[in-house]
């Protein structure tokens, strides 16, 4: 879909304290971007950040922006230190469980640690954020998936055709 078909912007992030301290490069930040604007969103980033507060922080910060998107890479294991999913869910107004269920279906197929992944999607004011894993695996997974549903799911947050306040 091109951009003229929709004029939604899009963040990518990524939550890494090894590459936010530069110890190696950004590698699913890049992917979201590739894929975010082959879907025909208008995409910022990578914003590289450490995980834990400073996710919390970036995520209310694009809200606030007004961004329609923010996709996440990283953060969302069982490791003591992967603290993506509860940044999230301290901004979101509800989520969307289906969306990451997906994802993980889509991973599992192919490496069966991805139901591992405890990544959250949901929707903070007109903000659409949806959490991947950090792996370049777990991010084209997730692509894979949002490819199918992302401008969708953009459209009925802004109203669709469903218009707010119409009950039929």
């Amino acid at each position: 879909m091109s951009p003229a078909l929709h004029p939604y912007r899009a963040l990518a992030v990524t939550a890494s304290n090894r590459a936010a301290e530069g110890v190696y490069s950004d590698t699913g930040g890049p992917l979201l971007v590739e894929g975010l604007t082959s879907m025909g969103f208008e995409v910022e980033g990578p914003s590289v950040v450490r995980d834990g507060e400073p996710v919390a922080e970036v995520l209310a910060a694009a809200v606030a922006a007004g961004y329609d998107v923010v996709l996440t890479t990283g953060g969302t294991g069982v490791a003591p230190t992967d603290l993506t999913p509860e940044m999230t869910r301290r901004v979101l107004d509800y989520e969307i469980p289906g969306i990451p269920e997906a994802i993980r279906a889509e991973g599992s197929a192919k490496v069966p640690t991805a139901a591992l992944s405890r990544g959250v999607a949901g929707v903070s004011g007109s903000t659409l954020i949806v959490n991947l894993p950090g792996s370049s695996g777990g991010v084209r997974d997730g692509l894979a998936v949002l490819g199918r549903l992302l401008v969708h799911a953009v459209d009925q947050v802004r109203g669709g055709d469903h218009p707010r306040g119409d009950l039929n």
